[in-house]
């Protein structure tokens, strides 16, 4: 009986066995790595700094977030700092356009406006797509966009409504396909953004996002604007000429749109 009983445990121990040396070979491989000067570094250190390096733009055309980092990445847009990280960028638009920015009030003062994750929120969509670290399902994510229940950047919200009572055109240029446009717009509306002067949304012919954008930007400068800032999350919304006097990025990890 003592034979049996050692045989029916053995291969449970043999599987708890291979689990251990698995999750001590991955716990040596990224909780316990070393840069190249000898730091032992962290988990989260080692993901803090992957995030950091997205926005500063080190990091780019990733397609999925790190596997080891998707549980960080959740964390930190559902968190108060992704929050205060936020209401910072937008505290310093308010900065440059009450102090840096001599609006000529004769109609050709603009702003330019991404909408994703700088307007409203895809934030809910992606948390079903483990925060960037499973592979992006265009088809799916226009589906949920077409149910128009992103919710509202509320950070984003104020600023909007600070340059409409500045007399400032705004002007919103998304990476969203023309097929959007209706959602988008009952979206925004719902949320309670209205009042732009010009809504643009790509055509299934466009598809590098950043030429795009620039080409946009382009019409409205030789029809007489002056752009005085665009606000976006992605630097695709950013670069380019012609620019805006002045761009700011709101923080997004979850993904790239080049």
């Amino acid at each position: 009986m003592v034979m049996a009983m050692a045989k029916s445990v053995l291969p449970l121990l043999f599987t708890f066995f291979c689990l251990f040396i698995a999750l001590t070979a991955a716990d040596w491989n990224i909780i316990n790595r070393r840069t190249n000067n000898g730091l032992k570094i962290s988990l989260k250190n080692y993901c803090e700094s992957w995030r950091l390096n997205v926005e500063l733009h080190n990091v780019r055309y990733f397609k999925l977030v790190p596997e080891e980092c998707v549980g960080y990445i959740g964390n930190y847009v559902t968190s108060t700092q992704y929050k205060v990280d936020s209401e910072r960028t937008i505290e310093e638009c308010i900065v440059y356009l009450t102090k840096g920015c001599s609006l000529k009030g004769d109609g050709t003062d603009a702003w330019i406006f991404d909408i994703d994750d700088t307007l409203i929120s895809t934030v809910p969509y992606y948390k079903k797509a483990q925060y960037g670290g499973k592979k992006l399902n265009i088809t799916d994510l226009e589906a949920w966009m077409s149910e128009a229940k992103a919710p509202v950047l509320g950070h984003t919200l104020r600023f909007f409504n600070l340059l409409k009572a500045k007399g400032v055109d705004i002007i919103l240029i998304s990476a969203r396909r023309e097929a959007l446009r209706s959602a988008t717009i009952e979206n925004l509306v719902q949320k309670g953004y209205h009042g732009w002067s010009d809504l643009f949304f790509r055509s299934d012919e466009e598809k590098d996002v950043e030429k795009y954008k620039s080409d946009v930007r382009r019409r409205l400068v030789k029809g007489g604007y002056c752009i005085w800032g665009i606000l976006g999350d992605q630097y695709s919304s950013l670069e380019g000429t012609p620019s805006g006097r002045r761009t700011f990025k709101l923080p997004n990890p979850m993904y790239y749109v080049a």
